[in-house]
This record gives C-alpha cells, sequence and structure tokens, in this order.
C-alpha cells in the first residue's frame, strides 16, 4: 500500500512538472530557441516516466522520475544564477514554486522507489 502511494505521488509530481513545464511554454518559451523545444521535452518526458511509474513496478522508472527531477531542479538553479540558453529567471511566478514543489517530490518519493526486491512489487 505504501509504495503504490509513493507511485501514485510521484506520478503526480511527474505529471505535475509537465504541466507547469507546457503553460509556460505555451506563455513564453515557445518563442525561444534552446529552452522552448526543450520545455517540450519535458513535457512529453513528464508523461512517459508517470505512465512507467504507474505500471512498471521496477526501479528504474524510479531511478527516471529522481534524474528528471534532479535535471530540471538543475536547469532551473542555472536559471536562477548563471543563465541558462539565454533565460534568466528571478522565482517570482506562481509556476516556478508549483515546478519546484512538483519536481522535489519527484525526487524525495522516488527515492524510497529504488529499494525494491527481485525488481517488482509484490
Amino acid at each position: 500500500m505504501i509504495r503504490w502511494l509513493l507511485r501514485a505521488v510521484v506520478a503526480a509530481g511527474l505529471l505535475g512538472s509537465a504541466w507547469v513545464h507546457y503553460v509556460v511554454w505555451q506563455d513564453w518559451a515557445s518563442g525561444t530557441d534552446v529552452v522552448g523545444p526543450l520545455f517540450l521535452v519535458n513535457v512529453v518526458a513528464g508523461v512517459v516516466i508517470a505512465v512507467a511509474v504507474l505500471v512498471w513496478h521496477h526501479w528504474l522508472p524510479a531511478l527516471a522520475a529522481i534524474g528528471f527531477g534532479l535535471a530540471t531542479l538543475g536547469a532551473y538553479v542555472l536559471s536562477l544564477t548563471t543563465g541558462f540558453f539565454g533565460v534568466s529567471e528571478r522565482f517570482t511566478t506562481q509556476a516556478e514554486l508549483w515546478g519546484l514543489i512538483t519536481e522535489v517530490a519527484c525526487v524525495v518519493f522516488a527515492l524510497p522507489l529504488l529499494r525494491n526486491r527481485e525488481g517488482t512489487d509484490r
């Protein structure tokens, strides 16, 4: 039951992050050369990994969720500090807050899923 709940929270985090990136892409990122396409990659990856976390009870989707969260958080930190492909953020919007929350959830709640006997839930 706990593992199912963890999977649901991780999937919600992934889908939440995908949604935030889609909304921001529609708002302004679609007009940027590198970041715009990367936001769409994030949308698709978030959905695909969320489905994998829910249906494939293996440690690999959990690892992918952690990698997704860390990579997205890393790109965001770069955009806050040095800039990321010409994009500089200031942490002023609600979308940025929700993105941060969802991506941290991906990492924090997927970590316990890595410990999995024989590769499947029982």
